[in-house]
């Protein structure tokens, strides 16, 4: 599948966020052309700060693997990763990161910091963005247009 294609199964838990109430953003873990992980915002429902799309589906691809780092994945999410996902997904040593929109107020990865490219860091990560933009963005406006009245 191509990266559009990925970033739509992302779109969709986005979706499913949104129908939670959460801030839409959704989030998949992709090895070897395979869909290990694949979560969408829960902070609300969890009362749990942490509980963003990428640290959740990072959270079930370990547990999955039986792994501690998951090298060779690709993590696909409607928005740019904040610094505690960008974090733990270095951490996690994933190979790739792709995203829809950037994140003006909380993005780590290019808005306010560069977690996962930075020479300084013991790994690096490859990212793109802009995939699905369009559509990531029009799912976020909406979202903060009915939550504001």
């Amino acid at each position: 599948m191509s990266d559009l294609e990925w970033m739509d199964l992302a779109l969709a838990q986005a979706a499913l966020a949104r129908d939670a109430d959460e801030v839409p953003i959704g989030a998949v873990i992709v090895l070897d052309g395979a869909v290990i992980a694949a979560a969408h915002n829960r902070t609300r429902l969890e009362r749990d700060p942490t509980a963003h799309a990428e640290m959740l589906a990072l959270r079930e691809a370990v547990q999955k693997l039986a792994a501690l780092r998951i090298p060779g994945t690709t993590v696909y999410t409607t928005v740019e990763p904040c610094f505690m996902c960008a974090g733990a997904l270095s951490h996690a040593r994933v190979a790739r990161v792709v995203w829809a929109v950037r994140d003006p107020k909380f993005g780590g990865c290019v808005s306010l910091g560069n977690v996962l490219s930075d020479a300084r860091m013991n790994h690096r990560v490859e990212i793109t963005e802009g995939v699905r933009a369009d559509e990531a963005r029009a799912l976020l406006q909406q979202f903060f247009r009915d939550k504001r009245g």
